[in-house]
């Protein structure tokens, strides 16, 4: 559908709720009007297509290894005597060892069409398997950095490419272990990597950042290093970070440092708003109000958080500072934007002994603050303009389906919402969804669907 306007009954604006929304887009598709209380006759004769239900801002997914999807699921069975993140971690190096550039190319496909079905339109994809199984660099550097901008490019999602920088296995500058071998680079080779990167992602209307992918994996000085020369490409370029996501990790930090992880990195760099720290589940109340003051994301993965016994994030805490946050999939044991919602809800639920936990006074209701503060919270850590439907904005947006069990017969479209993320038992509640006023997915189907999934199976039946 080429038509560059849309008229929605009800809308979710970054303000709230509005009604009767007339919403246009240019030929770039960026948002050039939103107009409220519309005469919906007037609309009517004027040729408006009418969206099927309400109208929500797309999602972004901030953290995404892709390749990971190919290994979801293969790993819940008894492997030591006490699972932990790190068993399943050694078996997801054993998996990562294995994939070809064009397994690679058939896997973000598949999973990119999975995010926009289930209501992500941009993902910010977090790239550490940078070279040949056998851990030497290919001819072009930037070959598997290239098949996840391919996938993206041919699936239509906004992608935020975030090269990994990977050097060590633990603090203090530990020697990497052999099955990191994939995932290695120099400061020198990842500055070169990153400036080959650069003119192509800016030609695809993608956005290039950095992920030193821990506080483990690169010494303080070598980050120091990897953000100048990030910094003299862009300056606003989005930096991404595992942090704190294990209290193994927080407790090897305190023994090498006399600091946590969070402390550390905040002892040593001055963070904003561009930085994204994923996970940071185990934060002292001193690193929440420090971290929540400096503006960065707290980068939150409810499903793999679950899947891996991470812990609970506190959101509470984060909340009192006015911290800012977004959802991603990681591991992407789960491709649905409103159950990572509802996991995030329910954990803290579970936590508190509470119910009605994310919520604010603006917005009391939890479905709707969740998801106005993840499409914020996901748009900062991107690095673009998606934060919701607003002039200046992406026109990336998603139409529930008004007719779906889950919404039907629903008299208020925040009660349609709360079904969408609390009450859809793991259906498809979304009619559209449209990136750069483009609509890619159509009575809840991406066009390449069936194909993309073929591949995938092939690729999973030859890799498992």
């Amino acid at each position: 559908m080429s038509t560059r306007q849309l008229f929605a009954k009800d809308a979710l604006l970054p303000t709230g709720w509005a009604q009767n929304i007339h919403l246009t887009w240019n030929d770039e598709g960026v948002i050039e009007s939103v107009f409220t209380g519309v005469d919906a006759k007037a609309i009517n004769t004027l040729s408006v297509p009418h969206a099927k239900g309400p109208l929500l801002p797309g999602m972004p997914n901030l953290h995404s290894h892709a390749f990971q999807r190919g290994f979801a699921g293969l790993t819940e069975f008894k492997n030591q005597s006490q699972d932990s993140f790190w068993s399943w971690r050694t078996q997801m190096y054993q998996f990562a060892l294995q994939i070809s550039p064009a397994q690679m190319l058939a896997i973000a496909k598949f999973l990119y069409i999975e995010m926009l079905q289930a209501g992500y339109t941009s993902v910010c994809e977090f790239h550490y398997l940078h070279h040949d199984t056998d851990g030497k660099a290919y001819a072009d550097a930037a070959t598997m950095a290239q098949c996840l901008l391919q996938a993206a490019q041919e699936t239509g999602i906004h992608i935020t490419l975030l090269p990994v920088l990977y050097q060590h296995s633990g603090f203090d500058g530990q020697a990497p272990l052999k099955e990191q071998k994939r995932f290695l680079h120099s400061n020198k080779a990842m500055q070169k990597l990153l400036e080959q990167l650069n003119p192509i992602c800016q030609a695809q209307d993608a956005v290039l950042g950095v992920a030193p992918h821990s506080l483990r994996a690169v010494t303080l000085e070598s980050l120091k290093e990897a953000l100048d020369g990030l910094h003299s490409l862009n300056t606003a370029a989005p930096i991404h970070i595992h942090i704190a996501e294990q209290m193994a990790e927080v407790n090897a930090c305190l023994a090498w440092s006399g600091k946590r992880p969070v402390e550390l990195l905040l002892h040593h760099f001055e963070l904003n708003s561009k930085w994204c720290l994923v996970h940071a589940t185990h934060l002292s109340p001193s690193e929440i109000k420090q971290l929540a003051t400096s503006q960065a994301v707290a980068g939150i993965c409810p499903s793999t958080e679950c899947n891996l016994g991470d812990g609970i994030f506190n959101m509470p805490a984060w909340l009192e500072h006015d911290g800012v946050w977004g959802i991603g999939s990681d591991s992407h044991v789960c491709v649905n934007a409103a159950e990572e919602l509802m996991l995030l809800e329910y954990s803290q639920r579970l936590h508190l002994q509470q119910r009605n936990v994310i919520k604010n006074q603006q917005q009391p209701d939890v479905a709707s603050a969740m998801m106005l503060a993840a499409v914020k919270g996901g748009a900062q850590a991107s690095g673009r303009n998606i934060n919701g439907l607003a002039v200046g904005q992406s026109a990336d947006f998603v139409v529930l389906d008004a007719e779906h069990f889950a919404t039907a017969c629903l008299p208020q479209a925040p009660q349609q919402l709360a079904s969408h993320i609390f009450a859809s038992h793991r259906s498809n509640a979304i009619e559209s969804v449209w990136v750069k006023g483009l609509r890619l997915v159509h009575n809840g189907q991406h066009s390449f669907a069936q194909n993309a999934k073929e591949q995938f199976i092939q690729v999973r039946q030859a890799l498992c």
